[in-house]
């Protein structure tokens, strides 16, 4: 009989075990044969299986390798596994899908799932969809609209490169142990190339980053340095606007702009 893993809290481990959400989640996926899984943090595996079972194999990422020869036993019927014990900040994505686009699954640790959303991002042109399990502020963050508090640099960047679906809720009690927040499953669909925006993406991320730096402040304070009110107003964009009050697209007018700038030669 295999034994329950305990968790590890330096690898911010919370192993999920509500059997219907389970289902909701796999169903959400509908993995088919063939199907180029990809599952970072795979845990226990109770996401592992009946996803290898549906596609017949899967990639799992998994840092803890204590879980990597328990979960390799669970899986020696369901279908060929493949395991890689490593950082996934650290995992060229892009090699992972040498026959056809990925798709992502993962319960991703509440304390670094910002920066495995945005490397996944550097590798969407190979990823199909992702479906992840995240705090839900951090969901309520990436879905939001222009306007709100909730509204921010992550809701930008990934409504620029992905269609935002939050799918279920996820309660605290379906973990063990149980987190402190609520959660929420996500499906992110990467925009097709032609519906990218056209412009550098180091210039769309400072641009961003800049506007969004002190919130409180208008366009013409937090993006002084890059442009100027003029610049702004060039785009159709109001300098007393802040960040909050602007669609995605009208970020990427200014780093256009700001690219523009840029390359002009000064008189």
């Amino acid at each position: 009989m295999n034994r329950a893993a305990r968790p590890k809290k330096h690898f911010g481990q919370h192993f999920l075990h509500d059997a219907d959400i389970i289902q909701r989640i796999v169903a959400a996926v509908a993995a088919q044969p063939g199907d180029a899984l990809v599952e970072i943090g795979p845990g226990e595996g109770v996401l592992t299986l009946p996803l290898l079972r549906a596609a017949g194999a899967l990639t799992a990422i998994e840092l803890d390798r204590d879980l990597l020869e328990p979960l390799r036993a669970r899986a020696a019927t369901a279908g060929s596994l493949h395991l890689v014990n490593a950082d996934v900040l650290k995992v060229d994505l892009g090699e992972l899908a040498t026959r056809q686009p990925l798709r992502i699954v993962g319960n991703l640790p509440y304390y670094i799932s910002s920066p495995i959303l945005f490397h996944c991002l550097e590798y969407a042109a190979h990823i199909r969809d992702m479906h992840f399990m995240l705090q839900q502020e951090v969901v309520e963050r990436m879905a939001a609209a222009p306007g709100g508090k909730d509204y921010g640099r992550l809701s930008v960047m990934l409504q620029l490169a992905c269609t935002v679906e939050p799918l279920l809720h996820v309660p605290a009690r379906a973990f063990r142990p149980p987190p402190k927040v609520e959660s929420a499953v996500v499906r992110l669909t990467p925009l097709p190339r032609a519906a990218l925006p056209q412009v550098a993406p180091e210039a769309l991320q400072q641009v961003v980053r800049m506007a969004f730096g002190q919130r409180r402040k208008t366009l013409g304070n937090t993006l002084r340095g890059v442009l100027n009110a003029d610049d702004i107003r060039a785009c159709g964009i109001d300098p007393q606007q802040r960040a909050e009050r602007l669609a995605p697209a009208d970020f990427v007018r200014l780093a256009q702009r700001f690219s523009a700038t840029r390359a002009t030669p000064a008189p």
